[in-house]
């Protein structure tokens, strides 16, 4: 049992307690009744009072002993003996019920109006005869004088079956495109009907007339409320000249059927469909129910009574009368059971709770479960007690187990046993943090790239919007990796940095060494005020990082131009030193003995030079015989005869078939290409 006093009324939630697994015995009940206090306080006010799934509507039969309500899945009707205080009949259905009626005192003649479009008629025995409606209903009504059935759903006309012939009267036909909800006032008799339109109908069943027609619409729609008409959704008659007018935008109307405009507009405010009104006939107040909440406030000034918020969705609403208690059906497997003392006593068959609420004090259940711990696979792992699976120790249930929450707290001492002086010193730091939050704040240097963020600090007081939008790497929760994480670490010995280094070396070595020292007085000087961060840092250097005309000038007077040039120049200076070295290795033993042609020779002698050779090859054959006449010059006699030898052609280097070996891949032959004959 929970107890809240919303505006100072008391209200008892009979429905909320601690609930038990199902899966546990009868002994292991009897064992927790007698060991758990708040066990044994928990109200059961009537045994099995809940659905598998949904319950969708509910009422109470005129004499007031049996309650019956209707819910999924598998869709059926439920009827409960007040005087035992338990389940009498469960009946099941193919198709699930929009709304129901009692025809007779008892359970014993009862209508589903089912959303198929099928009608059944329920007996004592059970299902007595099924018939079939032209459209889709929305609402049923039963008008006891005439045996009719009244039937509106999405169409004009309004269905009647005659129960005492059991066949289709005449159909009245409205003006209204379709009609969501109808009702008898059980004084005079009148028919009204709610439309889609916004308006209200009223027809005499004796006549089979339309006596009269109510704009409702036109009294709610505000400048806030224009988007579309509001519909009807709720109707409830109070004696014989009241009627209560539920809106879909939220409103409440109170009309005297003598008058076109309504003397009392209530808005819930929440903007959701009303789903029931009732009135309270004795302290005239009246209950109003969206999704959301129910709402008990004087008819004539609309002051807040006391209200009832929903934990799950409502759906429907059933006073019971002359007392103060209240049945709700909502989304949720338990039907909802409210009392409120000051609304009027409980009702006979639990006038036991007029004494327990003397004693009652105010409970929170927030756990369903407060025996139980709900862990999951790696939880589970983490203690330690996966070799309890199959055991009685877990219990299966969804992505995980439940365990007991001694076994639970007894394995968690065990893999964690400092866990309690690690949260308390969490603790101690995040109110130290809090403390500090006013003081001045202190950027430092991430652990990872210190550089980049030496660069990003920097471009955070640049007047350039671009630059100064760069700076929010440090601040982005995406990014952070980049700063904490080794693996993002950069190398600069890779290639790729020697490309793209001056991204980051623009930043001068003389303005780091400052940023450094001006994070580093900052740090000393935390309690003083801190420094104007949108001055511009001075710097007389002309390599300065920021320049105002970067966005001006072009990319070859930039000079990190230059830097890049000068980097991949490097870059295939080595490249084709290991190239030449991994083909050197594959020489013959005498080309590696020679020296490479780019590599400085020792013990070289330079004697005085002759002028430069003329290629051979573009050389005449006169020039080259007089460059080799003082070569190969060879006296045979005292006569002055000279005899001279030479050889005609361009001497392979061996070095040079590493390059031919390399071209003749690259080469593609033309044995494909032939000239065509005409």
């Amino acid at each position: 049992m929970q107890v809240s006093a919303p505006n100072n009324i008391k209200i008892y939630n009979l429905s909320a307690g601690k609930s038990l697994p199902e899966w546990l015995s009868e002994q292991k009940r009897r064992r927790l009744l007698k060991k758990n206090v708040d066990i044994r306080r928990r109200i059961e006010l009537i045994q099995d009072f809940d659905m598998p799934g949904v319950s969708t509507s509910i009422r109470v039969s005129k004499d007031g002993q049996y309650i019956l309500a209707t819910g999924t899945y598998k869709p059926r009707v439920k009827c409960f003996d007040v005087n035992n205080l338990s389940l009498k009949f469960e009946r099941c259905f193919d198709s699930e019920v929009v709304t129901f009626e009692v025809l007779s005192d008892d359970y014993s003649k009862l209508i589903f109006l089912q959303c198929d479009r099928y009608v059944e008629f329920h007996a004592i025995h059970g299902k007595y005869y099924r018939l079939r409606v032209p459209h889709f209903g929305r609402d049923l009504k039963y008008h006891y004088p005439s045996c009719d059935a009244f039937i509106v759903g999405n169409s004009n006309e309004i269905y009647r079956i005659n129960l005492e012939r059991g066949q289709f009267l005449q159909s009245f036909v409205t003006e209204a495109n379709s009609i969501n909800k109808c009702e008898i006032n059980p004084l005079h008799h009148l028919l009204m009907v709610g439309t889609q339109d916004g308006k209200i109908e009223a027809w005499d069943p004796r006549s089979k007339n339309r006596v009269g027609t109510l704009d409702c619409a036109l009294h709610c729609i505000t400048q806030d409320k224009m988007e579309a008409v509001p519909a009807i959704t709720a109707l409830k008659c109070q004696g014989g000249l009241n009627v209560g007018v539920g809106t879909s935008t939220g409103q409440v109307l109170l009309y005297d059927i003598r008058s076109g405009k309504p003397f009392f507009v209530k808005d819930h405010m929440y903007g959701l469909s009303i789903k029931c009104i009732d009135f309270h006939q004795k302290m005239d107040l009246v209950y109003s129910m969206d999704s959301s909440i129910v709402k008990i406030w004087e008819r004539d000034n609309g002051k807040l009574y006391t209200s009832i918020e929903a934990q799950h969705d409502f759906n429907d609403l059933c006073v019971i009368p002359d007392t103060g208690m209240l049945l709700m059906a909502n989304e949720t497997t338990k039907m909802q059971t409210y009392y409120i003392p000051s609304l009027g006593p409980a009702p006979y068959w639990c006038s036991f709770l007029d004494n327990l609420t003397e004693e009652l004090e105010e409970l929170n259940y927030d756990i369903i479960y407060d025996d139980y711990k709900f862990v999951t696979e790696k939880e589970l792992n983490e203690l330690g007690l996966s070799h309890l699976k199959g055991t009685n120790l877990l219990r299966a249930y969804m992505h995980g187990y439940f365990i007991d929450i001694r076994l639970y707290r007894k394995a968690r001492d065990v893999m964690k046993p400092f866990e309690f002086a690690e949260y308390k010193k969490r603790r101690i730091r995040e109110k130290i943090d809090e403390e500090a939050a006013s003081r001045v704040q202190i950027q430092k240097l991430p652990s990872i790239n210190q550089e980049l963020a030496l660069k990003l600090m920097d471009n955070a007081n640049n007047k350039n919007k671009k630059k100064r939008a760069s700076s929010n790497l440090l601040n982005d929760e995406r990014f952070k990796a980049l700063f904490n994480n080794p693996d993002f670490q950069i190398d600069q010995n890779s290639e790729e940095y020697g490309l793209l280094n001056p991204v980051i070396s623009q930043l001068h070595k003389n303005k780091a060494m400052k940023l450094k020292q001006k994070l580093a007085q900052e740090e000393e000087e935390e309690e003083k005020e801190a420094p104007n961060e949108d001055e511009p840092h001075a710097d007389s250097s002309d390599e300065s990082f920021i320049h105002d005309s970067d966005d001006e000038s072009s990319d070859d007077e930039k000079p990190w131009v230059k830097e890049v040039q000068k980097n991949y120049r490097l870059i295939r200076k080595n490249k084709r030193e290991r190239e030449e070295e991994s083909g050197d290795e594959n020489n013959d033993s005498v080309v590696k003995n020679e020296p490479k042609l780019d590599e400085i020779q020792n013990n070289v002698k330079f004697e005085v030079g002759e002028p430069v050779k003329k290629k051979q090859s573009k050389a005449t054959l006169g020039e080259r015989l007089k460059i080799e006449e003082a070569h190969n010059v060879k006296v045979s006699s005292s006569g002055g005869n000279r005899e001279m030898t030479f050889t005609v052609g361009k001497k392979k280097r061996p070095e040079v078939k590493h390059y031919r070996r390399g071209y003749n891949e690259l080469l593609r032959p033309a044995t494909s290409i032939f000239k065509k004959k005409r």
